[in-house]
């Protein structure tokens, strides 16, 4: 159980690194958490090759990584019959935290795909607000598009389970997988530490095939 709630949260100094570095300090760990909804799951779950995405939201380089190399991953034929994807969240401030939140409310896979995909489209303007409130409030005008119960997309941003278990995840990567950046990528649980194209992380994958 987290120690630390969203009101906590709101005053914090969010860089990166005092981000984590109180988590470390105040939080516990549940290694019991592979399953959780925190992770977006696409493709096939026997699929020879697994990818794992450890992103925030609020990251360029993540944005820049999902729509440039993920998106056609998964559009390509060959790949998206053999390859699953997973989106991991790794909020490095509150603002990543509340849009994760909010992907964790959606049900469907697809969906919540295409919200992700929405999310880093419009990254420039709802992570550029003025404070959380307003940052919030632009998480919801997005949200609306994929779902019409706003009381729900509501809800989902006051809602200290889904933030511990989301945060729970973030931590038992750092735990696990020593991430230090994002994005971090995995394939088959190593490391992938080559350049961010397409072709290139095309040949990685065919590699496994």
């Amino acid at each position: 159980m987290f120690l630390i709630r969203k009101n906590n949260l709101r005053y914090m100094k969010l860089n990166p690194i005092f981000f984590l570095v109180t988590f470390f300090l105040l939080f516990n760990f549940n290694s019991n958490s592979s399953e959780s909804r925190a992770v977006l799951s696409v493709g096939n779950e026997n699929a020879k090759v697994t990818v794992k995405v450890f992103s925030s939201l609020t990251c360029p380089h993540c944005a820049n990584f999902h729509k440039k190399v993920i998106l056609k991953v998964k559009s390509d034929k060959k790949l998206s019959s053999v390859v699953k994807i997973e989106h991991v969240g790794f909020p490095l401030d509150l603002a990543a935290l509340n849009a994760e939140k909010i992907l964790y409310c959606f049900k469907n896979e697809e969906k919540r795909l295409k919200l992700l995909t929405h999310l880093y489209d419009e990254q420039d303007n709802w992570a550029s607000g003025s404070d959380i409130n307003d940052i919030n409030e632009s998480l919801k005008k997005i949200s609306k598009k994929f779902e019409t119960n706003n009381i729900k997309v509501e809800n989902c941003l006051k809602d200290e389970k889904i933030e511990d278990e989301v945060l729970e995840i973030s931590l038992n990567a750092q735990k696990k997988f020593k991430i230090k950046s994002t994005p971090t990528i995995f394939i088959n649980n190593k490391m992938y530490r080559g350049k961010h194209d397409f072709q290139e992380f095309k040949k990685a994958l065919e590699e496994l095939l």
